[in-house]
């Protein structure tokens, strides 16, 4: 008997009805101003009122318990679909349904986004995501890289990078487009900077994408630079050919015969066969080979270089240092290319010290945060002029009496072939630094 009146007193229709009696009774006793019955009839009927609230908060609380969960990740909870009232029943069931949706929905938006991340870091230019206050919604690998940040959320840390750079970026508006020089541990950045905006939940955002330029102007200038070299020498070949090979005729014929002729033609012909070695020299730097990548330990190819470099330009005054890390760093590259970009850079150390005591080259490799690998050789030798600093890439260009002026040009070209780059870094000590993608 007493669990039939358990049974029955959970069920809502029962809770409802008994409200309503007592609402009945209240009106009622109210009416024929029978105050003692009026009292508990209107005891009875808040009490039930009470009792519907009770009701009420429990399915409240299910409801709130579900939306905590699901922020909170947890799709663990489930609430009881045996035991219970057909009403409360149905309500557990449909909440459960209610999680469940909603979990596989914030499960499916939360993969799209990472979906969406993982494609922005494959992109080649920088994009950056801000909204009015300066504070960075979105960002992609390559925008840090370009920033030189580990860590970007609020524009001004860009300050740590360049006041004017943060600046510009503060201040642009969609439609623009800003061209940026700066300096940083890289080197010189000039970026472009194409401003849109996007409108996201009633928040106005504007998105800002970032392209290094330099790599462009250098493949543009590296590519005329072949072009012209390719017209130059194959002119001084066709014109200078013909008379060293007359030259040589001639000098067969008049063997024996007058002697000043004979000098003369023997001059010419020198000179040349010397101007054709000497143009010769620099069609190099238009065939270059395709590189043939393979995997190699960097600390192990560094002690080739330094030993090659040694026995080539004796330097007893100049001690070499070393910083591999990790210890088994490997490298992903054509060796043999790439040996005659640190050969020629570990010359031009030897030489820039010269005589100089207490020499130092050192050479640091490593991998970044951005997994790019960097060999940074860095020397104690006089530093570069900076309008020197500004011209020794330029094919051609040389300081040295009888330099050509074609190493750091064809080492640069490596680089870019390779898929990498050779920048200079201003600082007291010339540091070159080779940075594989």
């Amino acid at each position: 008997m007493n669990s039939q009146i358990q049974q029955l007193g959970i069920r809502y229709w029962f809770r409802v009805l008994l409200t309503v009696l007592f609402c009945i009774s209240t009106v009622w006793f109210g009416i024929h101003q029978s105050y003692g019955w009026l009292g508990v009839s209107l005891c009875l009927l808040v009490l039930s009122i009470i009792w519907q609230i009770r009701l009420y908060q429990l399915h409240t609380k299910q409801v709130l318990f579900m939306i905590n969960a699901l922020e909170n990740n947890d799709n663990t909870f489930h609430f009881p679909e045996e035991n219970g009232t057909p009403e409360s029943l149905k309500i557990n069931r449909a909440l459960n349904r209610v999680g469940h949706i909603l979990y596989n929905v914030k499960a499916e938006t939360a993969q799209q986004e990472k979906y969406y991340e993982l494609i922005l870091d494959f992109v080649s230019t920088g994009l950056l995501v801000l909204n009015d206050n300066g504070a960075v919604y979105q960002k992609n690998k390559e925008a840090l890289r370009l920033l030189g940040l580990n860590i970007f959320t609020h524009i001004h840390q860009l300050s740590k990078v360049d006041t004017t750079l943060m600046e510009k970026i503060e201040n642009c508006r969609p439609g623009d487009k800003l061209q940026v020089m700066f300096h940083n541990e890289r080197g010189t950045v000039n970026l472009s900077i194409r401003v849109s905006e996007i409108n996201v939940r009633k928040e106005h955002l504007r998105i800002l994408a970032l392209n290094d330029i330099n790599t462009e102007l250098d493949e543009k200038e590296i590519d005329s630079w072949i072009r012209l070299t390719r017209v130059l020498t194959h002119e001084i070949m066709n014109s200078v050919t013909p008379i060293t090979s007359l030259c040589d005729t001639l000098l067969s014929m008049s063997e024996g015969k007058d002697e000043e002729i004979s000098h003369g033609l023997q001059t010419i012909s020198t000179t040349g066969k010397g101007l054709l070695s000497f143009v010769e020299s620099y069609r190099q730097f238009t065939r270059i080979p395709a590189p043939e990548p393979s995997l190699f330990y960097v600390k192990a190819f560094i002690e080739r270089m330094i030993e090659l470099a040694r026995h080539q330009n004796p330097c007893d005054n100049i001690c070499f240092h070393t910083e591999i890390s990790p210890a088994d760093l490997i490298l992903y590259a054509d060796e043999n290319l790439i040996a005659q970009v640190v050969i020629n850079l570990l010359k031009n150390a030897i030489q820039a010290i010269g005589s100089q005591p207490d020499g130092r080259i050192e050479i640091r490799a490593y991998c970044n945060d951005m997994e790019e690998i960097w060999i940074e050789i860095k020397n104690n030798g006089p530093e570069i002029p900076s309008e020197i600093a500004e011209h020794i890439f330029i094919p051609f260009f040389t300081t040295k009496e009888n330099g050509s002026g074609i190493g750091l040009s064809i080492s640069r070209q490596i680089m870019r072939l390779s898929g990498g780059s050779l920048t200079l870094l201003r600082e007291k000590e010339t540091t070159f630094i080779l940075k594989f993608k």
